[in-house]
């Protein structure tokens, strides 16, 4: 069969043509897949089947009450789910595909389940090729927080999958390292104004940019419950995780200690990963905790980012790997 414009484009091959096809009949008959995006991989079911949906909650130990993402090929898909504004179709114009999550009023055709019982889901569309070929050849929206069991680091590879929770899916699609390393932005557009629930791939000061008004920072819990991946401990390694915003400051109590950041540290770590840049430290960083806590180390001690760009997604995920 002679292969799409945008196939070819993309760098599908053949193979891996397959293999997605396979992969979205699973999807259509209730399993699980794992798949590749651009901020990490994704466990997913079809979302609108009910019970696909709670397969995803038990292979990961997922509270039920924490919502899904719901990923979908374009914004047709997207009507289909939730009820669009102005507002969002504008961001979805701007930035789709893309790293960012926007949450607005359901509609009917998502189970209650997919959404944590509530009014509101999350829709994105991935900027990832094989997500996108996996979405359009099953032909659904596919539900998929990260690959990985609740509270542990994402994956950003096919092997963490694997390692993770193998047991629970049928197939994982292998497209490669990814590219942002972190999960996406999201964004609630469903009331007057727009409040970012979780910093991502995409950045508060882009947003504002484009809409040219403030984006609204949660000033209390509730906000949160709105959004995936806020409410619970996440992203943790094995071993503690300190955080310090002065690179000299590497007191680990006697433990041997692993240090993470862009600069160097005082003292002698056990181990060292320097990042060239923020943006490096952040696509590296869910792949080097699960490295660190292999290594021997008993602690790591993380350099706190700039909150600026990408650096804002950054404090945030090493934020709650120390549960502070």
């Amino acid at each position: 069969m002679e292969e799409r414009p945008e196939e070819r484009k993309a760098g599908i091959n053949d193979e891996m043509l397959t293999e997605i096809r396979l992969a979205a009949q699973m999807i259509l008959s209730g399993e699980l897949v794992g798949f590749p995006t651009e901020t990490v991989y994704g466990l997913g079911a079809n979302a609108l089947d009910m019970e696909a949906v709670k397969k995803i909650y038990a292979a990961k130990g997922r509270p039920s009450d924490n919502p899904l993402i719901i990923h979908v090929c374009d914004i047709k898909m997207a009507e289909s789910v939730v009820e669009l504004n102005w507002r969002a179709r504008f961001l979805m114009d701007t930035f789709w595909p893309g790293p960012l999550s926007l949450v607005l009023k359901a509609k009917g055709t998502i189970p209650h389940v997919t959404r944590g019982g509530l009014d509101t889901a999350a829709v994105r569309m991935p900027d990832n090729a094989i997500a996108l070929e996996l979405i359009r050849a099953a032909g659904v929206p596919i539900a998929a927080p990260s690959a990985n069991r609740s509270g542990r680091p994402s994956p950003t590879d096919a092997a963490t999958v694997r390692e993770d929770i193998g047991d629970a899916v049928l197939m994982v699609l292998d497209g490669g390292p990814t590219k942002v390393g972190l999960e996406s932005t999201v964004l609630d557009v469903s009331g007057e104004s727009p409040m970012l629930l979780r910093p991502g791939g995409i950045s508060k000061e882009d947003i504002e940019g484009a809409l040219h008004i403030p984006v609204l920072l949660p000033t209390d819990g509730d906000p949160l419950k709105r959004s995936p991946g806020t409410r619970y401990r996440h992203y943790a390694p094995k071993i503690p995780l300190i955080m310090t915003d002065d690179p000299c400051d590497t007191e680990a109590g006697g433990k041997k200690w692993a240090w993470i950041g862009t600069s160097e540290p005082t003292g002698s770590p056990f181990i060292k990963i320097i990042f060239k840049d923020t943006e490096e430290y952040a696509k590296e960083l869910f792949r080097v905790l699960r490295l660190i806590e292999k290594s021997g180390a008993e602690i790591i001690i993380a350099q706190i980012p700039d909150e600026t760009g990408i650096g804002r997604a950054l404090k945030d995920r090493l934020v709650r790997a120390s549960g502070i």
